[in-house]
């Protein structure tokens, strides 16, 4: 997990819901950073510097890809 790399940046929770759906479904392995406090304290968002996506370098391109398709997708729409 040390090596994982940021790769997008969410201010609430329920922004990460569907791509969480669909990095299980890829089988990519990902981590979501300051996601427990956010469910706590979503009001400390900008102090924590939101939930960071955290995946392995390898995968990175296959995760924009996904964020790219969700973007362009307006009924999913989450960045």
């Amino acid at each position: 997990m040390n090596d994982f790399v940021t790769v997008a940046v969410f201010e609430y929770p329920h922004e990460i819901t569907v791509l969480k759906h669909l990095l299980e479904q890829f089988e990519i392995q990902y981590f979501f950073e300051n996601e427990t406090m956010m469910n706590i304290v979503p009001m400390y968002s900008q102090a924590l510097g939101g939930i960071r996506l955290k995946v392995h370098p390898d995968d990175v391109e296959a995760v924009r890809d996904i964020l790219k398709k969700l973007e362009d997708d307006s009924n999913l729409r989450i960045v």
